[in-house]
């Protein structure tokens, strides 16, 4: 039987309680595990790499490296549907010879009825409903991956970052024709290169997009930076210029963060997820807000990747694969067994800004999607074993590695 995390919806720190065995007994109907769902060729021992996951209609979807696919699960059913896998030059990576850098596919976003895929030196575009990869769009030809993306339906552009590229540089893609009609790099104020990109979102209500920078010079642990989407549209047709020489940009510090996920809530608020490398540091959520960068609440409810916030329910969810029992990031930011890490699901109140309630997760479980129909979420982990660093994961009941299934309400 599982073991299940909860803390008071009073408290906004690291202390949490067992709520002992049987996941599904969580009672008041509040968030709580409902199943689990196994994957093609992952199982006991294997180190399952995925990332983002995303909903769309009534499937979800999540990248897979290890089977070079994106993933579709029936959301009713909560079975595995197919690996959706391209051939020829719309294949996708896969694990590659080397690091994430160099596999795929990365980030996932629906864009209307299509999916786009970060992939190495490319996005690859998928339709769902058929089942198949229909097309690829080239960023680069350096052989690191496009990573995550956002879009801009009103205008019908799509943002996608390349974190490892040097400079970094966002690539921006005309969705109807799927050209690239732009591309902004990150080199800062001082003349460095930014240290890479994460999560991006776009705010239709202020037309600016938001990216998460991993650090700059004036930031060095991380930076938010808004695009306002105007200056991007400015850009001359296949042109490139330098984000500090965008008209309004403005770059926002996000402290000791080394942000990874980022979510718009109610209001102007927006959410930062940290993910600190610095050890024994905080582990944060900041919560900003977005017209003016001002800090607004900042809660020990970090060590994730994907943050999601959902409407129906008024709150975040974060994947905190790096969450540890002190709240405190572990040696370098990193889950091993000297220094392990113990994930879970975070959940906030997006009213109050406190967190809800924690749950246990299985290892390496940093992707997190909320079908907002349903009230379901998704989450994909890792066999107990590997990657090292989560001691707890096989007594937890999360062994084999594959996509749990948790209800927020």
């Amino acid at each position: 039987m599982r073991k299940y995390m909860w803390a008071n919806a009073l408290v906004a720190s690291a202390a949490i309680a067992i709520a002992g065995c049987g996941g599904d007994d969580l009672n008041n109907g509040g968030p709580h595990h409902v199943s689990d769902i196994s994957v093609p060729n992952v199982k006991a021992g294997v180190n399952f790499s995925f990332d983002i996951g995303v909903v769309l209609g009534s499937r979800y979807y999540f990248t897979d490296r290890n089977n070079a696919s994106l993933d579709q699960i029936d959301i009713p059913s909560k079975a595995f549907v197919k690996l959706i896998q391209g051939s020829g030059p719309l294949a996708f990576t896969g694990l590659g010879p080397g690091p994430n850098s160099q596999a795929g596919p990365d980030g996932a976003t629906p864009v209307g009825n299509l999916i786009y895929a970060g992939d190495v030196n490319s996005v690859k575009v998928v339709d769902p409903s058929a089942g198949v990869v229909t097309s690829k769009i080239t960023v680069s030809a350096t052989g690191v991956r496009a990573d995550e993306g956002c879009v801009d339906s009103v205008h019908g552009i799509f943002m996608i970052s390349s974190p490892e590229e040097t400079p970094p540089f966002a690539t921006f893609i005309n969705t109807a024709t799927q050209t690239v009609i732009a591309k902004v790099t990150f080199t800062d104020s001082a003349g460095q290169p930014t240290a890479g990109l994460e999560a991006c979102r776009y705010d239709a209500a202020g037309d600016n997009f938001y990216v998460n920078v991993d650090g700059s010079t004036a930031n060095p642990h991380g930076e938010l930076v808004k695009l306002p989407g105007a200056a991007i549209r400015a850009i001359p047709n296949g042109g490139t210029q330098n984000y500090t020489t965008l008209a309004g940009v403005a770059m926002y510090s996000e402290g000791n963060c080394d942000p990874t996920g980022l979510a718009l809530g109610p209001g102007s608020d927006i959410a930062v997820g940290c993910r600190e490398g610095t050890t024994g540091a905080p582990l944060l959520m900041q919560i900003l807000n977005r017209s003016n960068g001002a800090l607004v609440a900042s809660l020990n409810a970090g060590g994730g990747d994907q943050l999601e916030y959902d409407a129906p329910t008024n709150r975040y969810y974060n994947a905190a694969s790096r969450w540890t029992s002190s709240g405190n990031a572990s040696t370098n930011g990193a889950c091993s067994a000297a220094s392990p890490c113990t994930p879970v699901l975070t959940i906030v109140d997006a009213g109050n800004r406190r967190v809800v309630t924690r749950l246990n997760t299985g290892n390496n479980a940093h992707s997190v999607a909320v079908d907002p129909a349903t009230g379901l979420i998704f989450v994909p982990y890792s066999s107990a074993t590997s990657p090292a660093g989560c001691p707890g994961c096989a007594a937890n009941g999360f062994v084999n590695g594959g996509v749990s299934v948790f209800a927020a309400r």
